[in-house]
């Protein structure tokens, strides 16, 4: 690794600890409060810089909607606004994922990536996981972004069932293992 790569995976080391730190003691924490004194942190895989990829970026003028179903059945309205296209370091195979928004116009909202892949329900929560990115000024056609799939979280609903989480759609479904973020805490 290079020392960009060493200061890289020692940030996101940080921000582990902090997140942990949070879940285990905040009066917010999806962690129900009785299971938070026994909590010792979120389990994660280990840090790989090669999965932060350079995504090329297609922007959607006129968003397609894409209804989500959540964990609890219900439906939430998305738009699609955004498609990445990038490949991971170990192979050539272009993947893509949709980027979505519940209002578009709203350019402070971040762009919300649910997906799924090859370790979800095996090593990862069986819902899914997410990814937000929040670039600044909006995203143009042809742009690259980075995305960073160590920074691939669970979602609340896998904590506790307070929570309503949608569920990835299909077409965010990766035939890919993506070895990288958070790990089902529960196993």
């Amino acid at each position: 690794m290079t020392e960009a790569d060493d200061d890289y995976v020692e940030t996101l080391r940080a921000n582990r600890r902090e997140k942990d730190d949070f879940f285990g003691s905040h009066s917010q924490s999806p962690i129900p409060p009785a299971d938070r004194e026994g909590f010792d942190g979120l389990d994660y895989f280990e840090p790989d810089p090669a999965y932060r990829v350079e995504a090329g970026v297609t922007k959607h003028d006129d968003p397609e909607p894409v209804p989500m179903e959540t964990n609890t059945g219900e439906e939430l309205r998305y738009v699609r606004v955004v498609t990445f296209e990038f490949a991971f370091d170990d192979d050539d195979q272009q993947r893509r994922l949709h980027g979505y928004k519940q209002r578009p116009e709203d350019a402070d909202e971040p762009i919300f990536v649910p997906f799924r892949d090859k370790t979800t329900g095996q090593e990862t929560y069986r819902g899914g996981r997410y990814l937000e990115l929040h670039p600044d000024g909006g995203l143009a056609d042809d742009e690259s972004v980075v995305v960073d799939f160590n920074l691939a979280y669970t979602p609340f609903c896998a904590f506790s069932e307070a929570f309503s989480c949608p569920l990835p759609p299909e077409e965010n479904w990766l035939e890919t293992a993506v070895h990288a973020g958070e790990r089902d805490w529960s196993k």
